[in-house]
């Protein structure tokens, strides 16, 4: 590929690390692109942003910001001049002045959506039977356990802190609307892809589909790619 090919940066969400990227890593690195899974200590919004900036620094060449659900708010929250385009996999977008619990309740829960609240330190974790019933309940009974075990807790700072003028009201943005999603339902993602004026494409997928349909993801993040280069 060209060297203006861009460099696909993945960012993982709440409860997961880099490894939730595993089945689209790979095809993405066979079609000729640098890969990176930036990884987020989960600690708060700022902290974040900070992390994601670092992995940025290290790229030379335009980049692909691509995210998945909590996420969306991570990448939106980057100055980085390198990033020429965003995709959202069911990911949150929160406006400025917004936050991320603003716009994940924005709609009524589905109903097996798990019900959340942060422990004694502050940290939220997600039951391990939601891996089953709500994040990816399309996914193999392996894969569920997998996520579960590797599961990462969220800050509540996270989730409360309100966002900054989001980035994708100045960079083209796509988005994957998840219909089956569990964890955040359909209406919400339309209602922040239209507000984004995003590349809209909806599948029948759960909350996960980088780890049940990666075809699917990986469709998302070329057309982005290809309008980039």
């Amino acid at each position: 590929m060209s060297r203006n090919t861009p460099t696909i940066v993945l960012v993982h969400g709440a409860w997961a690390d880099g490894s939730s990227w595993a089945r689209v890593i790979g095809p993405l690195q066979q079609q000729g692109f640098t890969v990176h899974a930036a990884p987020l200590p989960l600690t708060s919004l700022d902290d974040d942003v900070t992390a994601l900036d670092r992995t940025l620094e290290r790229i030379d060449g335009p980049v692909v910001l691509v995210a998945h659900a909590y996420a969306g708010a991570v990448i939106a929250g980057t100055r980085n001049e390198k990033v020429r385009s965003l995709v959202y996999i069911a990911a949150l977008a929160p406006d400025e002045g917004e936050t991320v619990a603003d716009v994940f309740y924005r709609a009524e829960p589905h109903p097996q959506a798990p019900k959340l609240a942060p422990d004694d330190h502050g940290l939220i974790w997600l039951p391990e039977g939601a891996f089953a019933a709500a994040f990816a309940q399309d996914a193999a009974v392996e894969e569920q356990a997998l996520l579960a075990a590797v599961q990462r807790p969220i800050a509540v700072p996270c989730i409360s802190t309100p966002a900054g003028r989001p980035l994708w009201r100045d960079r083209p943005s796509w988005f994957l609307v998840a219909e089956e999603d569990r964890m955040i339902v359909a209406e919400t993602q339309r209602f922040m892809a239209t507000r984004m004026g995003a590349q809209i494409l909806a599948a029948p997928v759960d909350h996960s589909p980088m780890v049940t349909a990666p075809e699917i993801v990986l469709g998302v993040i070329a057309d982005a790619a290809r309008a980039t280069a």
